[in-house]
């Protein structure tokens, strides 16, 4: 595995979570493999699960993790090539990254959407400088459109938790103070359309996601019909993906309160488990009732996080 970024890249879905069945049950069997081999985790944006369950995930596996924060572990870095660099950042991304994979096996780079530009987030700008650049294997750990590893946890507690073979998963948007990217809904609807499950999104109109994410889930812009019989409900807000209208891209549409996942809602599914990628607004995206009630997942979907981490570095080990 050299790349990854969706859920292609993770290969045969069934194979994938047997394997991350046998991780979780004996993280450190495969210690020896990652021997005197380093991973380097690159963040230009804040982390707190993404952080520490991959270094936990590179520590299980024998491997040295090394930790760079852009900006204040290091220079400001330039992403966009042809500017003149007369501005605060001392370094381009072009130089940087053959210098930081020439200190590692693997690098993992966090890096969001501006949400500004989207062909520019689209494109995966920065994320692709890090393949073309440094010729290492690659780990999206959060990028501009998909945040692959989350995805992936979130398939594997979806399947410990299950009750029926098939079980209907909606992801729903709710309300944020802030403008958020699409990467987590991205991802978990690609994920979600690969595995075997009933899948709905529900959102206001004007948050459609890209269809290259969106696939061939049913949409439902109205939320309590959504959920009827839902067996796990996501909830995450996303700004404006700008499919139907670009030029809304990055923008907040609606606050409204009324998508707010709480007791109500819930009492419409088939007494489903809630979902959240966190870190969570309570009494924003979900009322305290919700994610503090025994059906709420979002601690083992964290700690999931070091499992789905882990059989994605090991493959990637296994291929160096």
């Amino acid at each position: 595995m050299k790349t990854f970024f969706n859920v292609g890249d993770i290969g045969d879905l069934d194979t994938a979570l047997e394997e991350a069945k046998q991780v979780k049950a004996t993280p450190y069997a495969w210690k020896k493999l990652g021997e005197n081999r380093t991973i380097m985790l690159v963040f230009f944006n804040s982390s707190l699960r993404t952080r520490l369950s991959s270094q936990k995930a590179a520590l299980n596996l024998g491997m040295n993790p090394i930790v760079l924060n852009i900006g204040q572990d290091s220079w400001k870095l330039e992403t966009q090539m042809g500017v003149v660099m007369d501005g605060d950042k001392s370094e381009h991304l072009k130089e940087a990254i053959p210098v930081m994979t020439s200190y590692c096996d693997i690098i993992g780079v966090r890096s969001f959407a501006g949400l500004s530009d989207r062909e520019y987030d689209y494109n995966e700008t920065v994320l692709k400088q890090f393949v073309e650049y440094g010729g290492k294997p690659v780990i999206s750990l959060e990028s501009a459109t998909v945040h692959p590893c989350q995805a992936f946890a979130d398939l594997i507690t979806i399947e410990e938790y299950r009750r029926k073979r098939r079980p209907k998963v909606v992801l729903t948007w709710a309300p944020h103070p802030k403008a958020l990217p699409q990467a987590v809904p991205d991802s978990f609807a690609q994920w979600m359309n690969a595995a075997d499950v009933e899948f709905v999104i529900t959102h206001p109109h004007g948050y459609e996601l890209d269809p290259a994410f969106a696939g061939s889930a049913r949409v439902e812009y109205d939320q309590m019909k959504a959920l009827e019989g839902a067996d796990f409900v996501y909830a995450k807000n996303w700004s404006c993906p700008g499919v139907t209208n670009p030029s809304q891209y990055g923008k907040i549409l609606s606050m409204d309160m009324g998508w707010t996942v709480d007791d109500a809602h819930m009492a419409v599914t088939d007494n489903a488990y809630f979902m959240h990628c966190l870190p969570v607004r309570r009494n924003m995206i979900v009322s305290d009732s919700v994610i503090d009630a025994p059906t709420s997942l979002v601690i083992p979907e964290a700690a999931n996080r070091v499992v789905s981490a882990q059989v994605v570095m090991k493959r990637m080990l296994e291929s160096l």
